[in-house]
């Protein structure tokens, strides 16, 4: 028998964080919940920081998260904006550490890819994907959450996925390393 799994799915954000849970039971993905933490009023950069840490530890409590997901930051031309989307990264792996939780990163097209079978598909396409995939209407102010969904649902296929290389427990440079030994002095 499978043991039971809750993948937490966080999109980063520093003014939008969308978070996903996801619970597999028996073998069969069901949704658990999704939202946003809406930062856009706090100007404090540090302040977001915090309160994404806690926002993020609090959901894994609540949940009692097994893993998570996390979408990692796409290269942009606006370095001031991935730097940004890096810390609010940061924040959110070190809640899922500090609870024991192994973290996964997953890039957007990744995710689009895993759920609909398009890398590029829109974020209405995934949501609807979703749907269908879940069997539950998702309703939400901001498709942050939905797309932190789909982060998890992507963890899942890569985790049951008899020749995906993902492995449980390990994360992109914990693979690396263990991959190229020689690289690590």
């Amino acid at each position: 028998m499978m043991e039971k799994r809750t993948i937490i799915g966080i999109d980063p954000g520093t003014n939008l964080l969308g978070f996903g849970v996801i619970e597999i039971d028996g073998g069969r993905p069901a949704f658990v919940d999704m939202g946003v933490l809406d930062l856009r009023k706090e100007k404090d950069a540090y302040s977001k920081l915090r309160q994404i840490f806690d926002t993020v530890s609090e959901v894994v409590r609540t949940y009692h998260g097994t893993e998570m997901a996390l979408e990692s930051p796409f290269y942009g031309k606006n370095v001031q904006v991935v730097l940004k989307l890096g810390r609010a990264q940061g924040a959110a792996m070190i809640a899922a550490m500090e609870q024991g939780l192994p973290v996964f990163e997953y890039a957007p097209r990744q995710a689009k890819q895993a759920i609909t079978g398009n890398g590029g598909a829109s974020k209405e396409q995934v949501s609807l994907m979703l749907e269908k995939t879940l069997g539950f209407h998702l309703e939400t102010e901001h498709l942050d959450a939905t797309d932190a969904l789909a982060i998890a649902m992507c963890h899942y296929y890569s985790t049951t996925n008899p020749v995906s290389s993902v492995k449980k427990g390990s994360s992109g440079w914990e693979k690396y390393i263990l991959e190229h030994p020689e690289k690590v002095k």
